[in-house]
């Protein structure tokens, strides 16, 4: 069995960005319970410094594919460009975030192999020497256990947050940097990049947020989130919620948290009027600090919070707004 964990760090406009690490401790992770090396890949026409970065973290030797015909971004150049790789090494799995760019060209990588990608997981855990993946399925109203079948490669890719930037595991000896020149042709990169895709103005990434103030149906009306934008504007935070305000129209869909909305893991999470039922936690429970604030003392929110205040969040909330206020004065 391949005793390799090959980790695809994506850059985002020349820099490593949060998912990138995140991919790296979800492949730490898989490593520690196969008993695996981890060896990352980073790749693009410029990338030795994003190589040199990815080699300060607990890897056995990180990779840097270059080829001018890697400036942009296509799903033709990279797959062309990691294949050959992927067959050197013959990781037992290969693992990405999943990004935008990741669902453009890891199912057409994976197929290369003829093999399926495991794509948007939650988790994972070890049953012998199997690998069971959780994954979100029906819009995120059940998880599937997926187990994949024939030898390795197996391609796999997790949610944001599934995974903390914070867990990587680094080391007082840089790995060994590779550089490999990616043997490319223009012919055989057919399509052209266009703009890089950008969500819509209003839409704003909950994943990259330090700190959000999530809502429930305890806010009980539309009027009453100014309360939360008061307790979030005092915090610097992000507003989120969960699903039923959004299916409400309170709060625009790109706010909402949870298995069929986005999945974060901030340093702190304020949950106001949560029930927290499963479909929630899944899109918060890796959140670093949870605070949660629930009238119901038997509110499954409280299973996983940090710090629980069960209590009137009209009552809590105005009084938790002011003593921050004072707590910046002195």
């Amino acid at each position: 069995m391949a005793d390799r964990i090959l980790v695809v760090a994506e850059d985002q406009e020349g820099r490593l960005a949060r998912a990138a690490w995140e991919a790296v401790a979800a492949g730490q992770s898989i490593a520690r319970a196969f008993g695996a090396a981890v060896v990352t890949a980073v790749a693009g026409a410029n990338v030795a410094s994003l190589a040199n970065e990815l080699a300060g973290a607990e890897i056995s030797e990180s990779l840097a594919l270059t080829s001018p015909l890697l400036e942009d971004y296509t799903a033709e150049g990279f797959t062309a460009a990691l294949a050959p790789v992927i067959e050197r090494q013959r990781p037992r799995f290969v693992v990405f975030s999943h990004t935008y760019q990741t669902r453009d060209f890891a199912p057409r990588l994976a197929a290369r192999f003829s093999k399926a990608l495991i794509g948007d997981c939650l988790g994972y855990r070890r049953e012998g020497d199997r690998a069971i993946f959780v994954r979100p399925v029906f819009q995120g109203k059940l998880l599937a256990d997926t187990e994949p079948l024939g030898d390795p490669p197996c391609f796999v890719s997790f949610q944001a947050g599934t995974f903390r930037e914070d867990s990587v595991r680094r080391s007082a000896q840089p790995a060994p940097v590779t550089a490999i020149a990616a043997s490319l042709s223009s012919e055989a990169i057919r399509t052209h990049p266009g703009e890089r895709f950008r969500e819509a103005k209003q839409t704003v990434d909950l994943t990259q947020a330090d700190i959000i103030v999530a809502v429930g149906r305890g806010i009980k009306s539309p009027e009453n989130l100014e309360l939360a934008k008061k307790l979030a504007e005092v915090l610097n935070a992000e507003l989120g919620a969960s699903r039923p305000i959004c299916d409400s129209g309170w709060l625009p869909m790109d706010r909402q948290i949870g298995s069929s909305g986005q999945t974060v893991a901030p340093r702190l999470y304020v949950a106001l009027g949560i029930s927290g039922a499963i479909q929630h936690q899944v899109g918060m429970k890796g959140s670093r600090t949870i605070v949660a604030i629930n009238k119901d003392n038997e509110a499954p929110i409280f299973e996983i919070a940090t710090y629980g205040i069960v209590g009137d969040l009209f009552e809590v909330v105005p009084a938790l707004i002011e003593e921050i206020k004072k707590a910046k004065t002195r």
